[in-house]
């Protein structure tokens, strides 16, 4: 009988160990919390240079937008003291519906702060799942839509196929093609430091949360 107790009891250490191990200590329960956990413990930076294309058809390298040391911000536009990224495409009409409004109050939100004297720097970047088909004149159009203002939100794609699945993959941004020419995709508000690093993955219910970081680490020093 204590072999059987001693048995259970070296079963049940056991299992704890691996839900601990498996849960960063009981913190995440999903496979998209402890992503974000990991994102918040080890921030992510960009392994390699990324050519991305802007709404005007201007090549430009994707640490440049995000404000990375080394690089010079986008022609027309300030380097970023903080950049709060989403991924979308323009033919969606499900999850981007939502993360559009997201970003136009989040602009609105930058405006004002602008307006009131107290500009941070921080920046909205909303990066195209469908590069084939985003081209600038299509992400042009959609930022019209969206009533974009360049000074705050950008839009951008990257042509070459290879790089953005290797970003996707990178940031943990799950796409799934449909079948019929549209995509399965996570929604999230990523927000990245001036030294363009993925430092938090937020929902879209935590808006304002996400900004509220952008915000705190656009006021820090830049590593």
């Amino acid at each position: 009988m204590l072999r059987t107790a001693a048995l259970s009891l070296l079963l049940l250490l056991g299992g704890w160990a691996a839900a601990s191990w498996l849960t960063y200590d009981f913190q995440a329960w999903t496979d998209e919390g402890a992503r974000r956990l990991q994102v918040a413990l080890h921030p992510v930076a960009l392994s390699e240079p990324l050519l991305a294309q802007d709404s005007q058809g201007r090549s430009l390298a994707l640490s440049a937008l995000l404000g990375a040391p080394g690089h010079g911000p986008a022609p027309g536009s300030h380097a970023a003291a903080a950049t709060i990224v989403d991924f979308f495409y323009t033919h969606c009409e499900t999850l981007c519906l939502s993360l559009g409004s997201s970003m136009q109050q989040l602009q609105a939100a930058l405006r004002a702060d602008q307006q009131a004297g107290r500009d941070s720097g921080l920046r909205l970047l909303s990066i195209s799942l469908d590069g084939a088909r985003d081209d600038p004149a299509a992400l042009q159009r959609y930022a019209r839509q969206q009533r974009a203002d360049a000074g705050f939100w950008q839009f951008v794609r990257l042509p070459q196929a290879e790089q953005q699945q290797r970003l996707l993959q990178q940031l943990g941004v799950v796409v799934v093609p449909d079948g019929r020419g549209d995509f399965e995709h996570n929604a999230a508000l990523l927000v990245f430091d001036g030294a363009g690093r993925m430092r938090r993955v937020f929902d879209l219910a935590e808006q304002q949360l996400a900004l509220d970081y952008a915000r705190h680490l656009a006021r820090q020093p830049r590593p």
